[in-house]
């Protein structure tokens, strides 16, 4: 055994010292902060100002399409309002698991909120007004930090072009066919040439017709090819495909009109309307497996039901490069004939455990280093830009989820560590090694494929199914955690487990003793099976 312990050793000093480990280990951290902050920085500082041309023959829906625009930049306004007062506050209120159970998770009350913004118009255009703004932050200032910064208007995210100047076109755009416009333009969208005092291509070009409300889809009406043809109605043109906040913003505003429109024409109040569409019943989740009293669906439920999803995927990150180090060791060593030194003192089965060992040594610093800083970063960007990195937080400190990645980290490697080590064994190249690494990999990417509909239905046929197919129970059962699944599941998959573990060590001990000393090409599958079926002392 001491034979093995001195492998173990050399086999983790001889990965920790490499590049390669310390890379993946200060890359997660890094990359985890980037993914948070670098999207919200591309949106705010690299996401260019959507420049838009508008021309309305109606006449009458041009001023519908520029104020939704404006109530788009109200509405990020007051969020912009909103994440100074908390970021600059005296007493910041802190994110505690006690708060995350007691508050209810709201079904929809961000579509709510949106909604009441939207048939709200007048009182959006007053909170807009420069002496609402500084009404506003007047009112919070005294519950700011002393050196707080003064507060900074946000970039528009849209901005109208003036078409008053538009040169080599002679045509009124009043009166000229759509065609003909969207023929003037076409190069301003598709950046042949800029309009004056453009820096950047036309990113989209509104034609609204002078017969606009003779080209509406009206849902009583059984027959749709009846409907207008799209060339008709309101058009919205732009090269940006996946883009599609503004031409959803306008279509929305637009379709407000009409209603308003009907609603008048049919004797309607169309504030009466808009306050009977925003009458909701309260509507809340409850979850019969919590305590009498306490059954109803809380933030932290939420965020403790999904968050083993995340976990699982980092457990196969993690397990697959652990297990990748070990079978790269295993070939190089054997391609560089270090594993005949290694058996001029040590027996295969000690060399097996050794590297076994000290691969696990190197899996569990890893790990150790992933979840700590996962937990640093979440803690450090908390705040109000990121308030889900602060519940997420509490969340994962409450749950009982990291004991639970823990064991099945430990059976995930030492079942995933068998196999791979046994492969490595029987190849002379890294090339041969990749080759079978590959057609395991895919085989072994189901749990990945599934995961979101396991956590969906933890106790369905499938996740139940999965559960017993031993090389993918550590994932499945870590997605199944916060589910409590049933208690003869935990024991029979735990003793299935140990078993699966058990017997692949076994195997692998077999194939490596055969493999270890074996050069040219591997064996066939008939001549390994004969190998195994013979007894040790025979071979």
């Amino acid at each position: 055994m001491n034979n093995a312990i001195h492998i173990a050793t050399r086999e983790y000093a001889e990965n920790a010292r490499t590049k390669g480990f310390w890379i993946n280990m200060l890359m997660f951290p890094i990359i985890l902060l980037l993914s948070v902050k670098v999207p919200k920085l591309l949106e705010e500082k690299a996401k260019p100002v959507r420049q838009f041309a508008l021309v309305d023959q109606s006449g009458l829906l041009g001023d519908i399409v520029r104020d939704a625009v404006e109530r788009d930049y109200a509405r990020l306004v007051m969020e912009k309002i909103g994440t100074y007062a908390q970021t600059y506050a005296k007493d910041k209120a802190a994110v505690s698991a006690e708060t995350l159970e007691k508050t209810a998770m709201p079904s929809d009350f961000a579509g709510r909120v949106k909604e009441f913004m939207d048939y709200n118009e007048e009182l959006m255009q007053q909170m807009m007004s420069p002496e609402a703004i500084e009404m506003q932050l007047s009112m919070i200032k005294p519950s700011l930090v002393e050196d707080a910064p003064e507060f900074e208007m946000p970039r528009r995210r849209y901005d109208e072009v003036d078409l008053s100047g538009l040169t080599g076109a002679d045509l009124d755009l009043a009166t000229a066919e759509p065609s003909e416009i969207v023929r003037a333009l076409r190069p301003a969208l598709v950046d042949d040439e800029r309009l004056e005092g453009m820096e950047q291509p036309l990113f989209a070009l509104i034609v609204i017709p002078p017969d606009a409300f003779e080209q509406i889809l009206d849902p009583s009406i059984g027959n749709m090819a009846n409907a207008p043809e799209p060339q008709d109605g309101i058009q919205f043109w732009s090269t940006n495909l996946t883009d599609m906040a503004l031409s959803n913003l306008i279509e929305r505003a637009l379709d407000r009109e009409l209603q308003k429109r009907e609603y008048v024409a049919n004797g309607l109040d169309p504030k009466q309307v808009s306050l009977i569409r925003s009458t909701t019943f309260q509507f809340s989740a409850f979850d019969p497996k919590k305590k009498e009293g306490e059954e109803a669906v809380s933030v932290a439920d939420t965020m403790r039901k999904w968050a083993p999803v995340g976990f699982v995927y980092l457990l196969w990150v993690a397990i697959f490069t652990v297990v990748s180090f070990l079978l790269n060791n295993t070939v190089e060593e054997k391609s560089n004939r270090i594993i005949e030194v290694l058996l001029s003192s040590a027996t295969p089965w000690e060399i097996m455990v050794g590297k076994l060992l000290g691969i696990a040594g190197v899996g569990l610093t890893m790990m150790t280093a992933w979840v700590l800083s996962l937990l640093g970063v979440l803690k450090f960007i908390a705040g109000p830009e990121v308030e889900w990195a602060g519940a997420l937080f509490e969340v994962i400190q409450s749950s009982g989820l990291l004991p639970l990645f823990a064991l099945y980290f430990v059976c995930g490697y030492l079942t995933y560590a068998g196999i791979f080590l046994a492969i490595g064994s029987l190849c002379n190249t890294v090339k041969e090694a990749q080759n079978f690494m590959g057609t395991a990999t895919v085989i072994l990417m189901v749990p990945l494929f599934t995961m979101v509909f396991v956590a969906q239905d933890p106790n369905g046929a499938l996740a139940t199914f999965l559960t017993w197919v031993p090389v993918y129970t550590p994932f499945v059962m870590m997605n199944r955690a916060a589910a409590d699944p049933p208690m003869a599941e935990l024991l029979g998959t735990g003793a299935l487990m140990l078993v699966t573990i058990v017997f692949m060590l076994w195997l692998s001990s077999r194939i490596f003793r055969i493999g270890v000393l074996r050069t040219g090409q591997p064996p066939k599958i008939v001549e390994l099976v004969k190998s195994l079926m013979t007894p040790l002392n025979h071979q």
